[in-house]
């Protein structure tokens, strides 16, 4: 009851080739089998080469960047500053309304 079931692995269909016979190779006794010798394996990745093109590429494209980030930076900095002052603004100019309907009372 607790134990699971188990799925009964699929045939399959259609044109299969039988697997194919490894044939054990034959030792002499006698022969030295000689160590590996270290191979100098390629890089997994390619060596990117950089030409005078694709750095000036890259320069030029990374100060694009820091400009934009810059100046998106900048105008979010300008409109806080004039929020904050237009609410500074409106906060006075209330002020002097409520001082001036108390002094009249």
């Amino acid at each position: 009851m607790f134990r699971p079931k188990l799925p009964t692995m699929p045939q399959p269909t259609g044109l299969t080739t039988p697997p194919a016979a490894i044939q054990p190779a034959a030792l002499t006794p006698g022969t030295p089998i000689l160590p590996p010798t270290a191979v100098a394996h390629a890089p997994s990745r390619p060596v990117v080469q950089l030409t005078p093109g694709t750095a000036l590429a890259l320069v030029g494209g990374g100060t694009a960047v820091v400009l934009v980030v810059g100046a998106v930076l900048v105008s979010l900095l300008l409109a806080v500053a004039i929020t904050g002052a237009s609410v500074a603004v409106c906060a006075v100019v209330l002020r002097s309304l409520l001082a001036s309907d108390a002094k009249r009372r």
